[in-house]
């Protein structure tokens, strides 16, 4: 059976797959992450995903394809802690104040989850850079790097997710 011939479907082909693949998938994400437990959560869900989308696959992509994907869901899931830890952070703050006006400090949780929603609205690429700049303190410099994309890249997806929370924020 030739390499085009393959089909990520058939479970023996797919098994090799993962045997060729898996203690290097794994490493990586480990290398990143620093959990083991995290790095195999992450290439499971990258096996399982690429096993329910096998026709759609092609073989010769598969192993670029796995590698981006656990690049993917690890900088997913770094995203997904560090706004639970802000939100922890804020709801903190919010319960520190217990001496403050109790209708100023609903307004103020309000617009909180107004501005979250609005952050959770904009454009995919345009919240990634944000979130990195706003949350993680990265400069555009890092940011570029990390996406592999140039500083004037990252300074337009700022300018537009600035100028459409702007936008939204007049509104609340």
């Amino acid at each position: 059976m030739e390499v085009g011939d393959k089909s990520l479907c058939d479970s023996k082909v797919f098994e090799q797959v993962y045997k060729t693949n898996a203690t290097a998938l794994r490493n990586f994400v480990y290398y990143k992450c620093g959990d083991i437990d995290v790095a195999e959560d992450i290439i499971q869900d990258c096996f399982m995903t690429i096993w329910k989308k096998c026709s759609t696959i092609v073989f010769k992509t598969v192993k670029s394809l796995l590698f981006t994907m656990a690049s993917n869901a690890f900088l997913n899931m770094v995203k997904h802690k560090k706004i639970v830890l802000e939100h922890q952070k804020l709801n903190k703050n919010i319960n520190d104040r217990t001496n403050e006006n109790p209708e100023f400090l609903l307004e103020e949780q309000e617009f909180l989850k107004k501005l979250e929603s609005a952050i959770a609205e904009l454009p995919e690429k345009e919240r990634e850079v944000f979130l990195l700049n706003r949350i993680d303190k990265k400069k555009y410099r890092e940011i570029a790097d990390l996406l592999n994309i140039s500083i004037k890249t990252v300074e337009k997806r700022m300018s537009k997710a600035l100028k459409q929370l702007r936008n939204q924020i007049e509104g609340i």
